[in-house]
């Protein structure tokens, strides 16, 4: 699998750190050439440094997804660099209130949600089918979650968005099927990653309690099976939500 990504160009959100990170990190150890957006730009030009220094070939691009102008901008400057683009993973995403009932969460913080995990992928998915359509070919991928097909309670912005991101890959995928591009999306349960911090434990606990495997997934577990997603290989399956739950997921 060492030059799987040969001679591709690949677009991470959300790619500074956690799960995004992890997934440019692969991506870019077999042999793709990976664009970092992020709206985090000491954590963007950090991870940049650290891949640079590994021999990775990475650019860094301040990006909020929720905003059109600043999407278009930088997905338009990848492809002016690079001449194509041949694939985009969407990671970027917030958790929101937890352990907050429906009648106490803010329509600011509902906003904050949409904003953030649906609209930005609405928007990151119009710009790159629009660089992908010139060459007939392409691999996006959404991370959406577990939360999106089962609903986690108390999380209502996290869980409704979530489920708006799969709606959005099973659509889009039907529209591009006859095309050499897929769109795809991941839901994994809960993953190790930083962004749990932001996640109260009880609610944590009540999540890592209903996963079969009594433990939670990898950053470097979403990785691999990202990874084989976005690749030439996966040349048959679109508009699908595959599982990574430690067994969790039921469908």
């Amino acid at each position: 699998m060492v030059n799987r990504f040969a001679n591709q160009i690949a677009i991470v959100t959300g790619g500074a750190e956690g799960i995004g990170k992890g997934i440019a990190r692969r991506l870019a150890t077999e042999g793709a050439t990976v664009a970092l957006f992020d709206i985090n730009h000491v954590a963007l030009q950090r991870t940049v440094a650290t891949f640079v220094g590994e021999g990775f070939t990475v650019t860094g691009h301040v990006v909020d997804v929720s905003q059109e102008s600043s999407v278009e901008k930088e997905v338009q400057a990848v492809v002016d660099a690079a001449g194509r683009l041949d694939i985009m993973i969407n990671s970027a995403g917030i958790v929101g209130p937890t352990s907050t009932k429906i009648t106490d969460y803010s329509v600011a913080d509902f906003d904050r949600m949409y904003h953030t995990n649906l609209r930005g992928a609405f928007l990151m998915t119009k710009c790159a089918l629009k660089a992908m359509e010139k060459n007939n070919y392409g691999r996006i991928l959404h991370l959406a979650s577990i939360a999106g097909k089962e609903g986690n309670p108390f999380m209502a912005g996290y869980s409704s968005t979530k489920a708006g991101v799969i709606g959005l890959v099973k659509g889009i995928g039907k529209e591009y099927a006859e095309t050499g591009i897929t769109i795809n999306g991941l839901a994994p349960a809960v993953i190790n990653t930083a962004m749990n911090k932001e996640t109260a434990p009880e609610q944590l606990a009540y999540m890592t309690a209903k996963i079969p495997m009594k433990r939670l997934g990898t950053v470097e577990e979403v990785a691999a099976m990202a990874a084989w997603i976005v690749s030439e290989e996966a040349s048959f399956t679109t508009g699908f939500i595959f599982d990574l739950s430690g067994g969790r997921a039921t469908y």
